[in-house]
């Protein structure tokens, strides 16, 4: 009798990099594979819920509840941890495995190592994707503009120096920007509605699979107030939080609307003290289990991260769009494309415009038509069971898929 086939995950100690991943990693302990998943230990029961072997391991990446600003303001402050880490992280992996190396390694985008090791082992690697990936043309009309500065300083080709002699020591030839932006195969855990220019993404080595979602009873529950005419819940994700004044205006245009209830993520870098007295209607948390908030509420206000907009877009729930950081602008844009949401500025959230804005949509019936058109093509990618359907497909020959 085989033993079951062992796939090793990779990611990093950040919720929008783990979360979307769970749902597939459960699945695939379902079927009977041995699943290990190397991880940071912030992470290590969440991933253990899921039937898989955590593997631990060091990391020198600002944490999953780190201020925003510890990742600095340019692109080379943004990057050059996740080169460090990545280098300072690969003989600890090298260590865990030993001896018993995967069949299939599945990786997080910002793994860096898993791709190494899928290499150094000679077994096939797949990215799972929790947001956009690259189209063709993507190096000319995005990359290669917002790299040309840098690329110019002793800073940028010191970075790209060091990057290139870690993958020549370990055998890869590769171009450190194909490395990390172009993988060989990749699923990709976002809807396909959300990827700019998705005519030009080669399908034969990207999947849409969609939103990889599960019951997350685990979680907690929430319950609709009864007399709750409106539910709108405002989240900014896990990790851009620390925007106090824009929660002010938010409990400013929502608290005083009769029969509307709002609850209020606030994260961990914000004191419940700062938003003032609040009225009965709005509730306050540093965490909520949101997408079962979202399954229940009216209205939902975002930052547009991935993660947060598909599940928007899963639950249809009209969403007001205020993106923070990175893909949020683009997010935000395309969600607002799609007819299912309004793209706020930070800047122009103020409480008089939230309010308009809300007003405008949670009535509208063409958005709630739209977005029940997007749930349905949503559900057609397939979700988790197509994701485990097609990495169970790059097994190699030899391995027990069960």
């Amino acid at each position: 009798m085989t033993s079951p086939a062992h796939l090793a995950m990779f990611s990093i100690a950040a919720h929008g990099h783990v979360n979307p991943s769970l749902e597939v990693i459960r699945e695939l302990v379902a079927r009977g594979h041995r699943v290990t998943y190397a991880i940071p230990p912030a992470f290590a029961e969440k991933v253990a819920a899921t039937g898989a072997e955590p593997r631990l391991w060091h990391s020198t990446l600002p944490g999953p509840d780190a201020d925003p600003e510890a990742w600095g303001t340019t692109l080379l402050d943004n990057v050059e941890p996740f080169l460090d880490d990545a280098i300072q992280a690969l003989p600890q992996l090298i260590e865990a495995y030993e001896g018993d190396e995967p069949d299939l390694v599945l990786h997080d985008i910002t793994s860096y190592p898993a791709r190494v090791l899928a290499h150094r082992w000679g077994v096939p690697a797949i990215s799972l994707s929790p947001n956009l990936v690259a189209w063709e043309g993507y190096e000319e009309e995005v990359a290669e503009p917002m790299w040309a500065e840098p690329k110019r300083t002793e800073r940028g080709r010191a970075y790209y120096a060091r990057f290139r002699a870690w993958l020549e020591e370990n055998g890869i030839t590769e171009h450190p920007d194909s490395f990390v932006g172009r993988p060989a195969r990749s699923l990709v855990l976002i809807p396909r509605v959300l990827q700019p220019h998705a005519d030009r993404v080669d399908e034969s080595v990207y999947t849409f699979v969609g939103a990889c979602q599960g019951d997350r009873g685990a979680e907690g529950d929430w319950q609709r107030p009864a007399g709750a005419e409106k539910v709108v819940l405002v989240s900014l994700g896990s990790a851009f939080t620390k925007q106090p004044g824009f929660y002010r205006e938010c409990v400013q245009a929502f608290g005083g609307l009769p029969g509307w209830h709002t609850v209020l993520q606030i994260g961990r870098h914000v004191d419940p003290a700062e938003l003032g007295d609040l009225p009965g209607n709005v509730e306050v948390h540093s965490w909520v289990p949101q997408l079962a908030i979202l399954r229940q509420a009216d209205l939902f206000v975002t930052h547009a991260g991935a993660g947060g907009s598909q599940e928007g877009l899963a639950t249809a729930t009209p969403m007001i769009a205020v993106p923070q950081a990175v893909d949020q602008f683009g997010n935000a844009d395309m969600l607002q494309g799609l007819g299912v949401a309004r793209h706020l500025p930070r800047e122009e959230a103020t409480a008089a415009a939230l309010r308009e804005t809300a007003l405008r949509l949670v009535d509208d019936p063409e958005v709630a038509r739209r977005l029940k058109d997007v749930q349905a093509e949503m559900a057609r990618e397939g979700g988790t069971r197509r994701a485990a359907d097609l990495i169970e497909a790059e097994l190699p020959a030899g391995a027990d898929p069960a």
